[in-house]
């Protein structure tokens, strides 16, 4: 059986993955605060260990600065995790850090709630300024 560790390499090799690129616009309100969310129902990557398919609910939750996430870059980053093996806690922060860098938001939150598998439902939250 694989220890934890053995799945270090494949991680450290995730984080510096190849994923379409996300593309901004101009945020024309950005003297005002106001929150943008998004939803995606659909998203899907495989289990690292197992190679059997994920799915989750992806809510992303930000206060935009200068710049907004263009959607639909954002659907093809997303469906660009179709067929890679990652662990759930790494696609949150994954997403996340992609999300951060495109756009320098004010603040930032993503929920990542994954359908149950293996009897256990897993739920991981990042956030970035966000209290």
């Amino acid at each position: 059986m694989p220890k934890a560790s053995d799945y270090q390499p494949f991680q450290a090799k995730f984080k510096a993955a190849k994923l379409p690129a996300l593309e901004v616009v101009d945020n024309h309100y950005s003297d005002r605060d106001y929150v943008v969310r998004f939803e995606i129902p659909e998203f899907n990557c495989v289990c690292p260990k197992t190679g059997l398919p994920d799915f989750a609910t992806l809510t992303i939750e930000y206060v935009p600065a200068k710049k907004l996430v263009e959607l639909k870059s954002l659907k093809l980053y997303i469906t660009g995790y179709r067929n890679v093996g990652v662990f759930h806690e790494h696609v949150a922060n994954k997403v996340m850090d992609d999300l951060v860098a495109a756009t320098k938001p004010k603040k930032m939150r993503l929920t990542a709630d994954f359908n149950v598998r293996g009897g256990i439902h897993t739920v991981v939250t990042s956030n970035y300024r966000w209290a």
